[in-house]
C-alpha cells in the first residue's frame, strides 16, 4: 500500500515520514523543519518530529496551514495538544520563514519566465500550451476512455526525468494509480525509442495503487515524504475522480463527496506550491443529457467533479477521439493561454505529432 519504485524494492517511506529532513541550506527549494528551531529555540525535536508524523514536512507546508486545521490535528489526536502559546510560537517561527507577503507584477513576471515546462512528446500540442505542461500547476485531462489520458501521462513520466535544456525536468515522477491503468511496459517502449535507458527511467518513476479515498489522502501525504528526500518534478493522479465517484454515492453524499475533493485538490496544489512539481490529474466525464445538449452534435460529454475540480485546476485540457488513430487535445480553460486545440497520435513511442499523409485532405 506504499509508493514503489517499480524496479525496486518498496520504499522506506512510512519511515521517512516520521523522521525530520536533515538539516541543510535549502535556498531555492522547501525548508525542512529543523530551520524552525533556528528562529524558535523553544521548539524541540520531539514537536518536530510529531508535526512530521502528521503530515508536514516542511515549513512551508506549516506555513501555509490554517490555525484550525493544527487545532484539528489536534483534537484528533494527530497532533499534541500543544498550548495556544505553543501553537502561537510554532505558526510565527514558520510564517518568518517563508515569504508569504507581496511582490511586484515584474518579480512574478521572471519567475514565471524561468518556469520549467515539460514536453508532451508532440510538437504541435506543446506549442498551443507554449512549451508543454507547467511545472506548480495542476492540469487536468479530461474525456471519454480511449482519448489518450493515461497514456499522456505515461509520456509526461519520462519527460520529467529529461534535463531541462531538452524540455524535461530533471527529476522524479510519482504516480498514484487509482484504476489500476498503470503500465512500466509502456515506459519500457517510450524510454527505449528516445534512446533513454529504460532501467534508469523505470526505477525514476514511483508508483502506488490507491485503493480507496482514505487511502489516496495518506498516499499524498507519503508523497510529501518522498518529496523532501528526493527531487521531483511530476505528480500524476490517474484519475484523481474515480475511488471518490465510488465511495460516495447518491445525492444524500454528494456535498460530503465535493467536500472530500476539495480537501484533496487542496493537499495537491499544496505540494505544487511546496516542491514546485506539475501536477497532472486524469478526470472522467459522463453524458451531458440535459436540455443544453445539441441532439445533431453527436455524443456529448461534460467532467465530473463539478466546480470544485474545475476551479481548482488551472489549467483544463478536454481530450476526444479524432478521425482514425488521431486524438485531439483542447485547451478549455486556462489563466493566459487561449482557447485552442491540437491533434496528436499515439504510437509504440508514446505521443507524437500526426504525419502529413495521416491528416485529413
Amino acid at each position: 500500500l506504499k509508493f514503489c519504485s517499480i524496479m525496486a524494492a518498496p520504499t522506506q517511506a512510512s519511515e521517512a515520514a516520521a523522521q525530520v529532513a536533515p538539516e541543510e541550506d535549502l535556498a531555492t527549494g522547501p525548508l525542512p523543519l529543523s530551520k524552525l528551531q533556528e528562529r524558535e529555540p523553544s521548539i524541540t525535536r520531539k514537536d518536530l518530529e510529531a508535526l512530521a508524523l502528521a503530515g508536514f514536512h516542511t515549513v512551508d507546508s506549516l506555513a501555509f496551514s490554517a490555525t484550525k486545521r493544527l487545532h484539528s490535528l489536534a483534537a484528533a489526536g494527530d497532533l499534541p495538544k500543544w498550548s495556544d502559546e505553543k501553537l502561537k510560537k510554532i505558526k510565527t517561527a514558520a510564517a518568518t520563514c517563508v515569504d508569504m507577503g507581496f511582490q511586484s507584477a515584474a518579480e512574478y513576471l521572471t519567475q514565471r519566465e524561468n518556469m520549467v515546462r515539460l514536453s508532451t512528446g508532440s510538437r504541435k500540442l506543446d506549442g498551443v500550451l507554449r512549451g508543454g505542461i507547467e511545472t506548480g500547476m495542476i492540469t487536468e485531462l479530461y474525456g471519454e476512455f480511449r482519448t489518450g489520458k493515461s497514456q499522456l501521462c505515461h509520456q509526461l513520466c519520462v519527460a520529467a526525468q529529461m534535463p531541462i535544456d531538452q524540455a524535461g525536468g530533471e527529476g522524479k515522477a510519482m504516480y498514484i494509480d487509482t484504476e489500476g491503468t498503470f503500465r512500466p511496459e509502456r515506459l519500457q517502449e517510450i524510454a527505449r525509442k528516445r534512446g533513454l535507458n529504460a532501467e534508469d527511467v523505470l526505477n525514476n518513476v514511483c508508483v502506488a495503487r490507491a485503493y480507496n479515498c482514505d487511502h489516496q489522502f495518506k498516499l499524498l501525504q507519503e508523497a510529501a515524504a518522498l518529496m523532501m528526500s528526493q527531487r521531483y518534478s511530476l505528480l500524476v493522479v490517474d484519475s484523481v475522480t474515480a475511488l471518490f465517484r465510488s465511495d460516495f454515492t447518491g445525492r444524500g453524499e454528494l456535498a460530503e463527496r465535493q467536500q472530500s475533493l476539495g480537501r484533496f485538490l487542496r493537499m495537491v496544489q499544496r505540494l505544487c506550491d511546496e516542491f514546485g512539481v506539475a501536477a497532472v490529474i486524469t478526470n472522467q466525464v459522463m453524458a451531458q443529457v440535459d436540455g443544453m445538449s445539441n441532439p445533431y452534435a453527436g455524443p456529448q460529454v461534460k467532467a465530473i467533479g463539478g466546480h470544485v475540480l474545475a476551479h481548482a485546476s488551472q489549467t483544463r485540457l478536454a481530450l476526444r477521439k479524432g478521425k482514425g488513430d488521431t486524438r485531439i487535445c483542447k485547451i478549455v480553460d486556462s489563466p493566459c493561454l487561449p482557447e485552442s486545440e491540437a491533434d496528436f497520435m499515439i504510437f509504440e513511442g508514446g505521443i507524437c505529432d500526426v504525419p502529413a499523409e495521416k491528416k485529413p485532405k
